[in-house]
């Protein structure tokens, strides 16, 4: 039976360039390294790398989308902007909160969310996924 989600698994092209896009644009806590695996966040459910064996799988259309809840959306993606990040959603008000989609080295998409305390409550991930 499952019970628990214990990772996100990303096959990526470039180990050191997905390292550098998660760890220091990103800001992820690092807690392994190797040049085939490498894992964020040190409880919980993790974010990890794998080094993909046929690169150019990882070039095709994006198909997970990870998210994350964050405080203070406006700030974070100024930061992202000025770090060169590209979005594939821009920051837009949302029934739930403020919401925007970007993307990692490998095209692999990544939502964040600055929810409104009354949604919060009740909020449904699947409701980041949609992009106009």
């Amino acid at each position: 039976m499952l019970t628990k989600l214990g990772a996100i698994i990303l096959l990526v092209a470039d180990m050191k360039k997905s390292i550098e896009f998660y760890k220091d644009v990103l800001g992820l806590p690092l807690k392994y390294q190797s040049e085939e695996w490498t894992e964020f966040f040190g409880n919980g459910t993790a974010l990890a790398l794998r080094a993909a064996k046929d690169r150019e799988k990882t070039k095709s259309a994006p198909t997970m989308l990870t998210g994350f809840m964050i405080n203070d959306l406006d700030n974070t993606v100024k930061r992202l902007k000025e770090k060169k990040v590209k979005f594939f959603k821009e920051p837009k008000e949302e029934p739930f909160g403020k919401h925007a989609i970007f993307e990692d080295p490998d095209e692999h998409l990544i939502s964040i969310v600055q929810l409104e305390a009354k949604s919060a409550e009740g909020f449904d991930l699947l409701g980041l996924i949609g992009a106009e």
